[in-house]
């Protein structure tokens, strides 16, 4: 009886004979339900016990295996109470609680990877999540009956599962077996749950910067053409398990005619949304802001003012700074990135102390000497060890510097720390975590080198994800194929493409672990 029942044994009468309880102890909700009058002062008592009856069955039951889920289903330890009074699961963890006669449903429960019964009242969204799946009625159907977007019910599930109501197959984007992976062991550096397309929809922009890698005149997709992209990505999302965040950049993608429209669409399809842009109007953020707001938005800096205004134009740096602190009063996570070269490699560290408490993120790439960034000078390959332990040593007491770049880990490496995700969580995430789309429908692996994959106005998505060529990029160089670090690294293609190597056979130029001797001759080093 205690065993079963530890508070409704508490309320029970002393002097209840446990032999009027028929043959089990399961039968005692049943009985308080046809004798009220056994205990009067708790009519609530039945539904009480119905609660720690089922509380005691699940927590008998193994905890649900995630990874051998191939089909979006109801977690089988889930037990789905209805009951007639409110506050019951709060009662059973405190006495004091006065429970409200009214109808509720009791959820009662273990998550995937904990032995922790859970026991809590079942929300709308919750109850809408279990009916979804349970009946098998597609995001679309679901959304369509309720006059809301598919992105709202998708929203919906992904708490369920978040939750552990609701069991979801792994993520399908994950290394091949035989991807190398060194010392490195954690199995989160393998697999990825988000998936980023970074679109490029309009090549107009509001500037003209010294190092752009593409000032190509592309045309713009029309309208309907981006929400059939957005359509396919959906479909390529829900068929491999993952989430999808569409990050829209250009040139200024707020110059695109369409963006907000696109911009809706893509958040009505549940899609997390970023912005890589250009200072703008207090209007024109509003305006998106309406709509959702973005994970982020990012601009760029250069340096100090000088160095930065010699780079993106007169005037840049001063509305750089008033945009972000617009950004920060409209609650918006705010991130800047650098361009790394010669010129303003000692503008870095002062830039992020003046950035301190004024964004969010600020972090770097290096120089990829592609399109016009071809006649620009890149830091000098032996001065960048150093100067990387120095941006490590600054960040650690500066909470805005992030370390993007993948040679970071090897820093690591040499002072046995803990591994960042490098420069897409995953170190080269080029073609695996996230592909490049360009406004004409060319599909890059990297948007920082020309590196096509495929067209969307010829293949599908899934198609050129899972073709040849992306397949070579997701590879990476075979120099790093017997690297301890190479999950974490692989250094930048890019950044090897500027310095003519052979991308899929040399190594990164600035990688110091691998003897110089053993780089590809004929690299434009500077």
């Amino acid at each position: 009886m205690h065993k079963i029942y530890p508070v409704s044994s508490r309320i029970l009468p002393h002097d209840l004979a446990l032999d009027s309880i028929h043959d089990s102890m399961d039968d005692l909700p049943d009985l308080l339900r046809q004798s009220p009058e056994l205990c009067p002062d708790h009519p609530f008592l039945a539904d009480l016990a119905a609660i720690e009856r089922a509380r005691h069955r699940v927590d008998a039951q193994a905890v649900p295996d995630s990874d051998s889920v191939r089909a979006r289903q109801v977690n089988p330890t889930l037990e789905l109470i209805p009951v007639q009074w409110k506050k019951l699961p709060l009662f059973l963890d405190d006495l004091t609680t006065v429970p409200e006669r009214g109808e509720d449903w009791v959820l009662v429960y273990k998550r995937p990877g904990s032995e922790v019964v859970q026991t809590h009242s079942a929300s709308g969204h919750e109850l809408l999540a279990l009916k979804i799946v349970a009946e098998g009625i597609s995001s679309c159907e679901a959304a369509s009956a309720g006059g809301v977007s598919v992105g709202v019910i998708d929203e919906i599930l992904a708490g369920a599962i978040q939750h552990g109501l609701l069991l979801a197959p792994a993520s399908l984007l994950v290394r091949p077996e035989l991807f190398p992976q060194g010392q490195i062991v954690d199995p989160d550096f393998f697999s990825t749950p988000t998936f980023t397309l970074q679109w490029h929809i309009t090549q107009t922009c509001d500037l003209h910067c010294r190092h752009c890698y593409d000032r190509s005149d592309r045309q713009e997709m029309e309208l309907s053409q981006g929400i059939k992209v957005l359509d396919e990505l959906y479909d390529f999302s829900q068929a491999h398990h993952v989430f999808t965040q569409v990050t829209f950049t250009g040139g200024n993608p707020l110059l695109y005619p369409h963006f907000d429209a696109l911009y809706k669409e893509a958040t009505d399809r549940g899609f997390m949304t970023a912005i890589l842009g250009n200072p703008m109007p207090r209007s024109r953020i509003e305006k998106i802001l309406a709509v959702r707001q973005p994970e982020f938005y990012q601009v760029s800096l250069e340096g100090l003012q000088t160095q930065n205004d010699y780079i993106r134009g007169a005037g840049h740096f001063e509305r750089t700074l008033e945009f972000l602190d617009l950004l920060r009063e409209l609650g918006v996570y705010s991130m800047v990135m650098l361009t790394l070269t010669r010129s303003n490699m000692e503008d870095v560290l002062p830039l992020a102390e003046l950035l301190r408490g004024r964004v969010d993120l600020f972090t770097f790439n290096r120089l990829a000497m592609v399109g016009e960034g071809a006649a620009l000078a890149s830091v000098a390959p032996e001065e960048f060890p150093d100067f990387l332990r120095q941006y490590l040593q600054a960040a650690e007491k500066n909470p805005c510097m992030g370390a993007k770049d993948n040679l970071f880990n090897l820093v690591r490496y040499e002072q046995g720390r803990g591994y960042g995700g490098g420069c897409a969580g995953y170190g080269c995430g080029a073609g695996f975590n996230f592909v490049s789309l360009l406004p004409d429908g060319e599909m890059h692996a990297c948007r920082k080198l020309p590196s096509l994959i495929g067209n969307l106005y010829e293949q599908s998505f899934s198609d050129i994800y899972h073709g040849s060529l992306a397949t070579q990029y997701r590879r990476g160089s075979e120099a790093c194929q017997n690297c301890e670090i190479r999950p974490v690294c692989g250094g930048c293609l890019a950044v090897a493409y500027g310095y003519g190597l052979d991308i899929f056979r040399d190594i990164d130029p600035y990688c110091w672990k691998m003897p110089r001797g053993k780089e590809a001759g004929g690299s434009r080093l500077r």
